[in-house]
């Protein structure tokens, strides 16, 4: 039975390093600070914004990305919600689903442009804690976008 509650307060543990892991992906993204974002993921992560037109590419090649992107975006608030961590066997990997609501303000827009779905993670177990070792992003709805 102690067993039974070391693995559940181990599992709980993880979930809230899953979630913190999140919250530094959010707060990274909202402050444009890229070396940051970088230390959500692997070195080797996979980052795919394509439901937003951006095509899928390696951690670094997207943080650059982002870096030069952002710059004309004066402010973004993400809110990631809604977390299920699914653990698999051995509990070293997870995959993740997490919603996300992204009020912001676009470059050449006067009222507030706001967007929301899904992350998708698959996370590993690291020396250096949790990382995101793939991200799909599943951009669902964009109000007052950049294309509108």
């Amino acid at each position: 039975m102690n067993h039974a509650r070391v693995t559940d307060s181990a599992r709980v543990a993880d979930q809230l390093e899953i979630a913190a892991l999140l919250s530094r992906y959010a707060r990274a993204v909202d402050t444009k600070d890229w070396d940051l974002y970088r230390s959500v993921f692997a070195e080797d992560a996979v980052i795919d914004y394509s439901s937003n037109g951006i095509p899928a590419g390696a951690r670094d090649d997207i943080a650059e990305f982002l870096r030069q992107a952002f710059t004309s975006i004066p402010m973004s608030m993400h809110y990631i919600t809604n977390i299920e961590v699914d653990f698999d066997g051995m509990g070293d990997t997870a995959t993740v689903r997490a919603m996300f609501h992204n009020p912001m303000q676009l470059p050449g827009k006067t009222d507030l442009s706001s967007c929301g779905g899904y992350y998708h993670h698959e996370v590993v177990r690291t020396a250096d804690g949790w990382r995101s070792r793939h991200l799909r992003e599943d951009n669902v709805w964009f109000v007052n976008g950049p294309r509108t």
